[in-house]
């Protein structure tokens, strides 16, 4: 009787099988090859194969033109790889993967066939990153040898490999197949079966509340991308990437996590069976939110929905100085960026001493800016004589525009702007830089909410490009024209939004960094691992655990119940741990514990 597989070792996987010769399945198989492996592709037609055969041969070649591999080490690439269409070619492979279309039914036929096929001590991985493992797995004649091993696109390039666990899986099946995914040069995280498992788990709740917003209405396409471009540092917008990744995949993925949640946040946006349908997929089909040169094409091409460039629209107000309220790390970042478009710029605090502290805190930046050689010490010196600091916001007189940078509290807001309505001239342009509160309740303690605005600036504020510009129902079409005037002459990127909780980046980042507190609180993944899946698996330039220490835990807090309150979803409740680490005073990098542990300054 043969021992079983868990208490057998592996031999290493040297001869592998890649079942699916699309993209991925031509990606996986490139890196096995590099990686020294012998490769079987199979695929249903030789048309398909040769495509697949052409791919290849054109990527290896790009690779000796940049210098990463020589032509010798190319052929022996090639010479590794060989493709069939017959399943029984894998009879020999010690691994084999399959990456066939998202369908039980297709990958269920596959491993029927392969139970019959391949050897006892085969090992079956299945590419899968919607589908359940566990019943794949459950449906073969050796479930103790199925396991999932989800490549990350383009597979040559992304690092991440998620090696997914079913309860029936031997753990000599995960050790061998985490040994070659670390022999590859990838980084494996080991996560346990459910629909998205890490990375798509998280990025598709997000991506399907991007296409929501879009749907809705409450802002264009093009500045959905460009607010979480510019204010989050990611690589592509939500629907360019929906459109790359292909709508329908978008639609089958999120089907499957909401089979599994119920949560509302997974039940796939209407308008993503609506393109499904159409085929109106994406980047593959030439259309998908986007339209593109061609099938296939990455080229955005101009359509119907495409902004017009030099629209006539209402014309702005005349500003030619600014007032900023406040003291803090914002209004002298705000203050700096004024200054520096030439802007004069009144900083006013509630007292003479906190606006010298505000101006003194500029000074170090622009002398941080000379001693990079950024800006000349000349230069500073102008920027810096361009403020003037108060003690009241009776300097706000004769300001064009009064900016308010003051406490994330209601209350104080309502009545610095009624303080602002009293001593700002008639005329003057009042705006609110709130992340999350109603500009509408501002404005209505004015006497003029025709006049006031949201500009919701990113910290820190001289280096952030992206301004969210937030209208109410109240305010007047030149207002509006007025801060889109002065956003293009303080060089950010301005996108328009309405006023509701989160505008466009908190409403969509903050339900993802929820989600992934709830993924650490289940005891599905460790912290570590899901910061790493999010940055090698998506692209984020920090995972959501730091970037949650970062931002401070109280506030991220703050912003989740604003969300609730105002869109009653049960999905948007802040996670039970979040509010456990608040009340413990634990708030992230400030007070040296957060998620994670940080030494004291």
């Amino acid at each position: 009787m043969a021992a079983p597989l868990s208490d057998t070792p592996l031999s290493p996987l040297r001869t592998i099988a890649v079942i699916g010769l699309g993209t991925m399945g031509t990606g996986i198989a490139e890196v096995l090859a590099k990686a020294g492996r012998e490769v079987i592709g199979v695929d249903v037609s030789e048309e398909l194969t040769a495509r697949s055969l052409a791919v290849l041969a054109a990527s290896t070649d790009r690779a000796v033109q940049r210098g990463r591999l020589t032509e010798q080490e190319r052929e022996a690439v090639l010479a590794r790889i060989r493709v069939s269409t017959d399943l029984r070619d894998a009879a020999g492979a010690d691994l084999v993967i399959e990456v066939a279309p998202e369908s039980y039914e297709i990958k269920q036929q596959i491993f029927r066939e392969l139970d019959g096929i391949v050897r006892p001590e085969t090992i079956l991985a299945t590419g899968t990153n919607a589908l359940s493992v566990t019943r794949l797995a459950a449906d073969s004649a050796r479930p103790e040898r199925v396991l999932g091993l989800h490549f990350f696109n383009p597979a040559p390039a992304m690092k991440l490999v998620e090696v997914v666990s079913s309860v029936l899986t031997a753990p000599a099946a995960v050790t061998a197949v985490t040994n070659l995914a670390l022999d590859l040069g990838k980084e494996p995280v080991s996560v346990g079966d459910r629909p998205g498992f890490v990375a798509d788990g998280l990025l598709f709740g997000y991506l399907n509340q991007a296409a929501a917003m879009y749907e809705a209405r409450y802002a264009s396409r093009e500045d959905i991308d460009a607010a979480m471009r510019l204010g989050c540092g990611l690589p592509m917008g939500p629907l360019a990437l929906l459109d790359l990744i292909g709508v329908d995949t978008a639609r089958t993925v999120l089907e499957a996590m909401y089979a599994e949640s119920h949560d509302r946040l997974h039940a796939p946006a209407p308008i993503l069976g609506q393109l499904s349908e159409a085929g109106l997929t994406g980047r593959k089909s030439g259309r998908g939110f986007y339209t593109y040169e061609a099938s296939g094409s990455a080229t955005v091409v101009p359509d119907a929905l495409t902004p017009l460039s030099g629209a006539a629209g209402a014309v702005g107000r005349p500003v030619g100085s600014v007032g900023v309220a406040g003291s803090g790390t914002m209004a002298s970042g705000i203050a700096e960026v004024f200054a520096k478009a030439g802007y004069d710029v009144v900083l006013a605090a509630r007292s003479e001493e906190k606006a010298q502290t505000a101006k003194a805190r500029i000074g170090k930046s622009l002398s941080r800016s000379v001693d990079k050689g950024r800006l000349t010490a000349e230069a500073a010196a102008q920027i810096l004589d361009r403020i003037t600091p108060a003690g009241s916001y009776d300097a706000f007189a004769d300001v064009d525009l009064a900016l308010e940078a003051v406490a994330e509290d209601l209350e104080v807001k309502q009545q610095l702007f009624a303080t602002l309505d009293k001593v700002c001239k008639p005329g003057a342009v009042l705006a609110t830089t709130t992340s999350s509160l109603p500009v509408v309740a501002c404005a209505r303690a004015t006497s003029r909410p025709q006049d006031v605005i949201g500009m919701h600036f990113f910290n820190p504020a001289p280096a952030m490009k992206l301004v969210e510009v937030v209208r109410t129902v109240l305010t007047a079409e030149d207002v509006h024209a007025t801060v889109r005037e002065v956003c293009t002459r303080i060089k950010k990127h301005a996108v328009d939004c309405g006023d509701r909780a989160g505008f466009i980046v908190n409403a969509l980042l903050f339900p993802y960094l929820n989600n992934a507190i709830k993924m650490v609180q289940e005891h599905y993944a460790s912290l570590d691992d899901i910061d790493a899946a999010m940055k090698l698996g998506g692209g984020y330039p920090m995972g959501p655990f730091e970037l949650l220490d970062v931002v401070g835990l109280d506030v991220s807090l703050a912003i989740e119940k604003v969300l609730h309150r105002e869109f009653r979803d049960p999905g948007l409740a802040p996670a039970p741990l979040l509010e456990h680490l608040v009340a413990a005073g634990c708030l992230g990098r400030k007070t040296g514990r957060g998620f994670r542990e940080y030494a004291r300054r």
